[in-house]
């Protein structure tokens, strides 16, 4: 992405730290969100097709591969809300729910950053499990996890609990993303995925080979489903991409997961913590 350029009066205090508001220098309508100087969202006015970051353009695609027409998404992270601004663009008429529990940081994105106004997207402010409790059974199509707090991947959000909370609430067919982050041993992951597996029997996970190998840290996208995954489309997807991916489902999945024992609620750990010099970026840009 460009150099952001930002003033004084970008930074205000939320409930979940200090965010700012970065306007990209060479992509007018482009904004770019930090809470604490870490990478939250990126957002284009002009453009909500528009995705910068790499991982979000993960979850596109395997949205994209599912039959035309509205979906019923459940987005677990709001941050500047990119993710359902392509929804609404590229399936419109699509009902959405945002789980986003920072009020102020809703606010000030609603103020700065507003939706388009057919955009059927409903914020509420409760924590994730908190707001899946309150949903109808087999009431979406997608359920999206995205939710960071400090960087890390909160506890509650990868446990065997709330995966089966997540099958209820999908249709049959139904699909679930989910951005993770892990390094070296990538036990972290492979205990999520362990999770994952008791409710969903089809999973694969969209990754940069280094961080796959464990060389680097980073973020694994993952999804699970009860019906067929659209892998086919992912893997072509992620041999023409610009920078290397792997992907991985069936039987590599299974021998990658085997013999990780999933996290529950009573023994849950957040995602590792990140580098600071990867994830936050310098005061003087």
């Amino acid at each position: 992405m460009p150099p952001p350029r930002s003033s004084a009066d970008d930074s205000h205090a939320v409930v979940s730290g200090q965010a700012e508001l970065l306007a990209d220098a060479d992509r007018p309508g482009g904004w770019l969100l930090l809470v604490d100087r870490v990478r939250q969202s990126y957002v284009d006015l002009n453009d909500p097709t528009y995705l910068d970051l790499e991982y979000v353009q993960h979850f596109a695609c395997a949205v994209d591969a599912l039959p035309e027409g509205p979906l019923a998404v459940t987005h677990i992270g709001g941050g500047a809300m990119c993710f359902p601004r392509y929804i609404a663009a590229t399936r419109p008429g699509s009902p959405q729910i945002v789980f986003e529990p920072d009020e102020k940081l809703t606010t000030l994105v609603r103020q700065r950053l507003p939706l388009p106004k057919t955009a059927r997207v409903r914020v509420r402010p409760q924590f994730g499990r908190q707001g899946m409790a309150q949903l109808r059974d087999a009431s979406a199509d997608i359920v999206v996890l995205d939710a960071f707090l400090g960087a890390r991947v909160p506890m509650d959000l990868t446990t065997a609990e709330f995966f089966a909370e997540a099958a209820r609430t999908l249709r049959p067919e139904g699909l679930l993303i989910a951005n993770i982050a892990d390094g070296a041993p990538m036990l972290y992951l492979r205990r999520v995925l362990a999770a994952a597996a008791l409710q969903f029997s089809e999973l694969l996970i969209v990754v940069d080979p280094a961080v796959l190998k464990g060389r680097r840290y980073g973020n694994v996208v993952f999804c699970a489903s009860r019906a067929a995954l659209p892998a086919q489309t992912l893997k072509r997807y992620a041999a023409g991409a610009m920078f290397p991916l792997r992907v991985m489902d069936g039987e590599e999945i299974k021998r990658f997961v085997a013999g990780a024992l999933p996290f529950r609620d009573d023994d849950a750990e957040r995602s590792p913590a990140p580098p600071d010099e990867l994830w936050r970026m310098e005061e003087d840009w």
